[in-house]
């Protein structure tokens, strides 16, 4: 038995599973809301003493870097740790960066999980990027060993953001007077997409609705509202509609920056939470052209094929798919 976990600022998901079911078919699996706990084991007891299972290993997806055995979560303060995890559960415990347990997904998924922007021609072995917007913007990769895929983390999400135009200029220019460091994630996430909202009132591109402004006001998190108000066919709201192109168009960009950061010949997957509510947005041939601008390296970007993931529990696969690939290398199950 194994327990696998995706563990966001705002949501957690747990689930338990028999090694011979395999990591579709989870045995029990429940939803809980972070904050309604004051950290990671009193969530997972709560999990397993409801269920009753005697597990041999977990592996956490978390939304956090991972160094060490160690993580530090962004939105929230806790700090993680295996070795004190493993004891306090009673037994072995794996974090991941939550990307990384995407990245782990990435191989298994099937034709229901994804959709397909662009079939361009996967590079067989050749490496695969993956870019997911959520709270924050999660970047991984992976490589091929000649056996297998094998993921790898990144904190891409953070690097510097580069302005592709005078907009985004001065989106930069507005962000930068307000932080420190303007990096992707600060404007390709969900924060990012307010921050982007609050750019374009200001600047008076387009009105704000009084319901509007009344809404996010009363808001925990702006960005459902804003991407829910654009993708109202009946009662677009034009302020909201030009945010989240904005953000389409940044999404974009990272993304190619990233494929051609790590060649990904073996395609470019768009996972989180954001990009299934605005696929729209995603299938209009803007999206593609900025993905695939990258000036003499437009060429390479242009062959890779571009995916989005649509199954919303990848993470939680991907966590599930570590702990039974360590099971095996342990050689507690067959390859």
């Amino acid at each position: 038995m194994i327990l696998a976990s995706d563990i966001g600022a705002t949501k957690t998901i747990v689930a338990a599973y028999s090694c011979d079911e395999g990591p579709r078919k989870p045995l029990a699996q429940e939803s809980y809301m972070t904050a309604d706990f004051d950290g990671v084991p009193g969530l997972l007891r709560t999990f397993i003493g409801k269920h009753g299972y005697r597990f041999s290993r977990a592996v956490l997806g978390v939304a956090a870097p991972v160094s060490a055995g160690e993580a530090r979560m962004i939105n929230l303060p806790w700090v993680l740790r295996e070795n004190e995890l493993a004891a306090q559960l009673g037994f072995p415990v794996e974090l991941l960066n939550d990307l990384h347990a995407t990245a782990y997904a990435i191989p298994h998924l099937g034709r229901d999980d994804l959709l397909v922007l662009h079939e361009g021609t996967a590079v067989p072995g050749g490496t695969i990027a993956v870019i997911a917007p959520g709270t924050g913007l999660g970047e991984a990769f992976l490589t091929w060993d000649g056996t297998r895929y094998r993921p790898h983390a990144s904190e891409g999400g953070h690097a510097d953001f580069a302005p592709r135009n005078l907009l985004e200029t001065e989106l930069f220019a507005y962000i930068h007077a307000r932080l420190d460091h303007v990096s992707y994630e600060r404007i390709c996430s969900g924060p990012g997409i307010f921050n982007i909202y609050s750019f374009l009132r200001d600047k008076g591109c387009a009105n704000e609705p009084q319901s509007l402004k009344e809404a996010l006001e009363e808001a925990q998190d702006p960005a459902p509202v804003i991407v829910s108000a654009a993708m109202d066919l009946e009662k677009r709201c034009e302020l909201c509609d030009l945010a989240v192109r904005v953000f389409v168009s940044v999404l974009a960009s990272e993304a190619g920056n990233l494929a051609l950061k790590v060649k990904a010949t073996g395609g470019i997957y768009i996972a989180g939470g954001i990009p299934p509510r605005v696929l729209p947005h995603l299938e209009e041939e803007q999206f593609l052209e900025t993905l695939q601008d990258k000036g003499r390296e437009s060429f390479l970007v242009a062959a890779m094929p571009v995916k989005v993931v649509l199954n919303p529990e990848a993470a939680l696969l991907g966590a599930a798919l570590a702990a039974m690939e360590k099971c095996r290398d342990d050689g507690h199950l067959p390859l």
